[in-house]
């Protein structure tokens, strides 16, 4: 089985920057798309699940961490992975692009094997926050803590998800299969 190729979409205003990213990533084995401003980004993410963003901050009208923030406040959007990519190398912009809810900061210029170490370990951190520990009996999920939940539970307590019960077909075969009233109803 082939792995699936990984999005990373790249937002700056400077054509020549996208270029050099888009070709660096694709070369790598990555999907590659691009944005040359924080409303084209944002526009795409409506429409796409990126893996990671890598994000210029100094653009027109909207800045990278507008962006950032915008992203990390869109609940469908929140888990994205975000590197700041840009020419601001003052402690307090890389402070502030953490706070804004990056999840690492990288200067320009850049040394490509570098940001490719970090794309690829975001990429991978992002992976496995999705994978979830089930028991392959029960079904129940282990939580960050180590204590095992139902599923509705687990994700009733994580999202924004409610359900709702009833038994499919099967179940209701394995649990009344043998009672004369149940073979009298499917007839």
């Amino acid at each position: 089985m082939t792995e699936k190729k990984r999005l990373i979409l790249a937002v700056d205003d400077n054509p020549r920057n996208l270029q050099f990213l888009g070709k660096l990533l694709s070369d790598n084995g990555f999907e590659v798309a691009m944005a040359q401003s924080g409303h084209q980004a944002l526009n795409f993410i409506r429409k796409n699940d990126p893996d990671l963003i890598l994000l210029d901050i100094m653009m027109p009208e909207m800045d990278g961490f507008a962006v950032c923030e915008k992203i990390k406040q869109d609940f469908s959007a929140s888990h994205i992975p975000i590197i700041f990519l840009t020419a601001k190398t003052d402690t307090r912009d890389v402070v502030k692009g953490f706070e804004a809810g990056g999840v690492d900061y990288v200067t320009k210029p850049f040394n490509s094997a570098e940001l490719l170490a970090r794309v690829k370990t975001h990429v991978e951190v992002k992976v496995l926050r999705g994978l979830l520990p089930i028991c392959s009996r029960c079904k129940k999920i282990r939580d960050d803590k180590g204590f095992w939940e139902q599923v509705e539970v687990y994700i009733e307590s994580r999202s924004r998800v409610s359900f709702t019960h009833g038994i499919c077909p099967e179940c209701l075969d394995r649990l009344y299969g043998d009672s004369d009233w149940y073979r009298k109803s499917k007839k």
